[in-house]
């Protein structure tokens, strides 16, 4: 069989591919009529969850779970904005990290809105004027975004899903050659967890070599028109601004990954079996030492998995009181979940049951 067969081959099944695509387009037409008249929500990560498990385990060729996940996440896309197109509010620019967590949930073809901050990404969506919001929760070499936990409390809106994509930078620039470059764009963070790479590149060169910048999109943006300089960005910044990628994830750590939350408004998502609960709480003070280890054990005692517990401080007088945000396993109306919520009912704020990706 020649080259020409095979691509042949792949020709009719593309074909077909299309065709099947197109039906199923037309019954999420339909879904999304049927939705309007029910008001329902659009985006329903436990449903993706059941239809990517599904196909993963029905699976028996080359295609792997992580393969039909990333091309269904796009499809899913896709068929959200046939059924009812909704506005994404995300922390910006364009470019960054969150747009890139943002495009891997909603797709290319959403009708995204890159805010300066996340206080204005929970204001976009308290308002209405978006949908959904994405905002950073947390590094795993940097620790906790304490504005998102900050406004989480402050604010009404659910978490809705959560998202977790690896960081890799890469060097973007259209010089023809390293020795062409007189300097390089980005931002401080970026600097620092690409030291390695920077050492064995560039050593030995002048602080002024190295600029700092607001962001790494506004470092792409201004590697685009400098052809001697060079940008430390993100993959999808270097696609947006067209600059030409000389390497790729460049970062000291293979392991550095964001986590991120999708929040909305009157959300709650239905039962997973897969599920993962966040939750604030603020503990009476009842003068009586162990509080919190109570507290806790009350979970230990209901055989509940905590996965986090993170501390702030209440800000309330002139003493030092703090509120917690946890995370464990588990949905909200799982008996023994439900049996800690209505014990510690007038301590608790619910901010969200969700499929558990991480």
């Amino acid at each position: 069989m020649t080259l020409e067969d095979l691509r042949k081959q792949i020709d009719s099944l593309d074909d077909q591919l299309l065709n099947i695509l197109n039906q199923r387009m037309e019954v999420v037409k339909h879904v999304g009529e049927l939705k309007k008249t029910t008001n329902t929500v659009i985006y329903r990560p436990e449903r993706e969850k059941q239809i990517i498990d599904r196909l993963a385990e029905l699976s028996k060729g080359l295609m792997s779970r992580s393969a039909i996940e990333a091309i269904y996440l796009e499809v899913f896309a896709v068929s959200r904005n046939l059924e009812l197109p909704e506005r994404i509010a995300y922390l910006g620019p364009e470019g960054s990290f969150t747009h890139q967590a943002a495009e891997s949930r909603f797709g290319a073809m959403s009708d995204y809105l890159a805010l300066p901050s996340i206080r204005s990404v929970f204001e976009s969506v308290d308002t209405g004027r978006a949908r959904f919001g994405v905002v950073p929760i947390e590094n795993n070499q940097e620790g906790i975004v304490k504005e998102t936990i900050d406004f989480l409390n402050e604010s009404d809106l659910k978490i809705v899903s959560e998202v977790a994509i690896p960081v890799h930078f890469t060097f973007a620039t259209k010089a023809e050659k390293l020795s062409e470059i007189t300097r390089i764009y980005s931002k401080d963070i970026a600097f620092g967890q690409c030291e390695k790479f920077l050492n064995d590149y560039f050593g030995g060169k002048d602080e002024e070599f190295f600029i700092q910048v607001d962001s790494t999109s506004k470092a792409a943006k201004l590697a685009e028109q400098d052809p001697k300089a060079a940008a430390i960005c993100s993959h999808i910044a270097a696609k947006l601004f067209g600059v030409p990628i000389l390497f790729d994830n460049i970062q000291d750590s293979a392991q550095n990954r964001t986590r991120f939350f999708i929040i909305g408004k009157d959300f709650v998502n239905q039962r997973s079996g897969n599920d993962k609960t966040t939750i604030i709480v603020k503990l009476t003070d009842d003068g009586k030492p162990g509080t919190l280890v109570r507290f806790l054990q009350d979970f230990e005692s209901q055989g509940i998995n905590l996965i986090k517990i993170e501390s702030r401080p209440a800000k309330e007088g002139d003493k030092f009181h703090f509120w917690f945000l946890m995370e464990f396993d588990g949905y909200f109306m799982d008996e023994n979940v439900r049996t800690i919520m209505e014990k510690h009912a007038g301590d608790i704020k619910w901010l969200g049951s969700y499929v558990k990706t991480i």
